[in-house]
């Protein structure tokens, strides 16, 4: 049986995440690559990017932020992007993706992990939520704030 196992993102590895094809109904939901550049705050160092594998193949993405002195709470524990090939969806590759930032948040210490997305019927929303965050504001160009508690 197939592992699904997390990769530091390398010269390779990131060529594989870049080409990822999502499904169609989801490509206005994905995180556009400037997403980092419309907040003048963040501070690229504190990312945490990984690719997900199962056996050779790289089937997934997810980078995270963590700075625990941001002035928005949002932005000192969260994820950024979750990426799941179409044909690897609902194989438990994003579950996997989200649980490896909570348990590197947890790890760090934070008590909270909070995710933004583009409200939608075919977004992410209801795949945060099944996770257990719960929607706790809106950002200044509309999309929904969602946080978990870690306690």
């Amino acid at each position: 049986m197939s592992e699904l196992r997390l990769e530091e993102l390398s010269a390779e590895t990131a060529s594989a995440a870049n080409t990822l094809e999502i499904r169609p109904e989801q490509e206005d939901f994905a995180t556009p690559v400037t997403y980092t550049e419309e907040e003048p705050s963040v501070d690229p160092s504190k990312a945490w990017s990984r690719v997900i594998r199962k056996d050779q193949e790289v089937v997934g993405f997810i980078r995270a932020y963590f700075d625990p002195e941001h002035p928005l709470p949002e932005l000192r524990s969260c994820i950024w992007r979750i990426t799941v090939a179409g044909s690897a969806q609902g194989a438990g590759v994003g579950r996997f993706a989200a649980q490896a930032v909570i348990d590197e948040a947890t790890t760090r210490g934070f008590d909270t992990l909070h995710v933004m997305w583009t409200p939608g019927e075919a977004g992410p929303g209801d795949f945060f939520h099944r996770l257990g965050f719960i929607d706790s504001g809106q950002t200044s160009y509309g999309d929904t704030i969602g946080t978990l508690s870690l306690n």
